[in-house]
């Protein structure tokens, strides 16, 4: 059973869902305890919000993905939760070069992983996170105290997530974990 979520914006929750990224980036909301992130659970359920999503914030081959997120909406006052996320591994950056040579493996636009590394206090997140598509979707008020820029989210109850399957086999996975830290693991001197 599972309580908590993080907020994303729908397009990445819906590359997450379709297994065609396996990270996030995260910078810390306006809400959060001294606005910056912090890997507060390990596993959650992924909470697609449109709070902030920008058409021009991802890159141009996102945009089908945008538009089908859109057509998905929920009405207004419901969330509805598909998948949830186990986090693999935790790495903060703290240069431009090192969020850019992730490129490939999500779908903001360079400008907007550039805008979020530098935006307040240089830096960001990356999670590498492994999602589970639960059997059914499970649908649920979406209360007022869910509202606003925060990343994370306590739930009014705990959701099942028995009989979830993941999105990415294991070696997919793996493969993403190896990719994570060849492009950002030092390189040791002899």
């Amino acid at each position: 059973m599972l309580r908590h979520a993080l907020k994303e914006w729908a397009v990445i929750c819906r590359a997450l869902t379709e297994g065609r990224q396996a990270v996030l980036l995260r910078k810390g909301g306006i809400a959060e305890s001294g606005g910056e992130f912090r890997v507060e659970h390990t596993r959650f359920w992924l909470y697609p919000t449109f709070v902030h999503q920008q058409r021009d914030g991802i890159r141009p081959e996102a945009q089908s993905l945008l538009e089908e997120a859109i057509a998905d909406r929920p009405p207004e006052g419901l969330l509805r939760l598909e998948h949830f996320a186990e986090v693999g591994g935790v790495y903060q950056l703290h240069d431009v070069a090192s969020v850019l040579k992730l490129s490939g493996l999500h779908l903001w636009s360079d400008e907007t992983a550039r805008s979020r590394f530098a935006y307040k206090q240089p830096g960001l997140f990356v999670l590498a996170v492994r999602v589970f598509k639960a059997p059914q979707p499970i649908e649920a008020v979406e209360h007022p105290a869910y509202a606003g820029c925060r990343s994370w989210v306590e739930l009014d109850q705990e959701l099942p997530e028995h009989g979830a399957v993941p999105v990415l086999d294991d070696a997919a996975f793996t493969a993403v974990l190896r990719e994570l830290d060849r492009l950002l693991q030092p390189t040791a001197l002899a």
